[in-house]
Formats: C-alpha cells, structure tokens, sequence
C-alpha cells in the first residue's frame, strides 16, 4: 500500500516553491541551484528532492501556480456579474493588486518562462492567451464596435502592458503601493479607451494590421 504524504507536506512544499519564486526572481533561474534553494528552505538537498523532482518542476509549479491564480481571480470578478465599465475596472484593480502580492512569482513568469520546456511553455502560453481573450471580452464589452475592428485584443495588450511591467519601477518600501496604483490604470485606460478611433488607415491592411503576434508573450 502506498503511503498517503505527511502531514504538513503542502504547506511545506508551498514554502519551497516561494522561496525558489524569491531565488529564481532575484538572481535569475539559470545562475539559481538546487542546493541554493535547500538552503534557503533550511532543509537537506535530499529531502527537497522529496518535495519537487528537479529545479525543472520548481519552475514549473511556480508559474502553473501564478497563471492559476490569475485564472481564479478573472473567474470571482465575472461571478459578481456586474456591468460592463465595473467588470473591466474591476479585473484591472484585481490583477493590478495581485502582482503587487506576488511579486517574485509574476517575475519568474514574466523573465524565465522561456527556460520551460516546449510541452510546459505552450501548455502556459495557452492559459496566459485564456486570461487575455477574457480580458479582451471585457474590453469590447465596454465598446463592442472595438470587435468588429479587431482592436479590441491589441488594446488588452496596450493594457497589460501598463500592469505586467509595474515591478520594474515601483519600489516595494515606497510610499506609492499596489492598491493606489490600479485604480490609477484604470483611469488611464478608460480615459484613453474613449478616445480610440476604430476607423484604420487602410482598410485592405485592417485584418493584417489588428492580428496579434502568435509568437509574443501574453499576460507574462
């Protein structure tokens, strides 16, 4: 008979995966160890092998994780059912304030996805491509004429780019936190997302123009 785990076992795994998150967002994943992560979680190298297979599957569960999360989060605000403006308002103060939360894990997933490999990679580029069509849906829910000129996904993107790059230049101990900022985004883009004309330049170029990028970075 197999042995079911120990008690404690998911708290402490937990604990290993924050504390590679922290290594990995800090140094980087390559110039990170295995025996720098044993360390930091104040166990042997052995016994964090009986938690996580290699530093492979770390990285792994860590942005599985964060891309769950994100999945979870864009799930609760469509629970609420609430208007169009408030529902797309309300995914941006909630993703806004969950990269201020998980700093070191939105990092990795933004910075070392790339060291996945290709079954692992696609498999999160798809739930990354999930959150940002949902998101996408919110948008054109705001302004449905954005669908019919395939604007409504490069504006999520503009968007994204405002939220995902926040950790660049927001200091953890400033006076300036995560929960003031996103109401500050979303003022941004609504106030831009009135003002953005449908009408492209060259029609015969619309569908050309408005695709995105298969091979470019979503929510990371």
């Amino acid at each position: 008979m197999a042995r079911g785990r120990a008690p404690g076992f998911d708290a402490t795994r937990e604990e290993i995966l924050a504390q590679a998150a922290r290594l990995f967002a800090n140094q980087g994943y390559p110039a990170t160890s295995m025996n720098q992560v044993a360390e930091a979680c104040s166990v042997s190298k052995p016994t964090l092998y009986h938690y996580v297979r290699d530093k492979h599957e770390l990285l792994a569960q860590i942005c599985q994780n964060h891309l769950q999360h994100l999945v979870d989060l864009v799930d609760e605000v469509s629970a609420q059912q609430l208007p169009p403006p408030e529902h797309l308002r309300g995914l941006i103060h909630r993703f806004v304030q969950a990269y201020g939360e998980a700093q070191n894990e939105h990092r990795v997933l933004t910075e070392d996805l790339k060291f996945l490999d290709e079954e692992h990679r696609e498999r999160m580029v798809t739930v990354e491509r999930q959150v940002v069509g949902r998101f996408a849906d919110a948008v054109a829910a705001v302004r449905p004429e954005l669908r019919g000129a395939h604007l409504h996904k490069p504006l999520t993107m503009l968007l994204f780019g405002m939220i995902n790059w926040t950790f660049t230049w927001l200091r953890p101990d400033g006076a300036l936190t995560y929960e003031a900022v996103a109401p500050m985004v979303a003022d941004l883009f609504f106030g831009g997302l009135g003002a953005v004309r449908t009408e492209l330049t060259d029609p015969s170029t619309r569908h050309q123009r408005s695709e995105l990028d298969p091979a470019a970075p979503q929510v990371s």
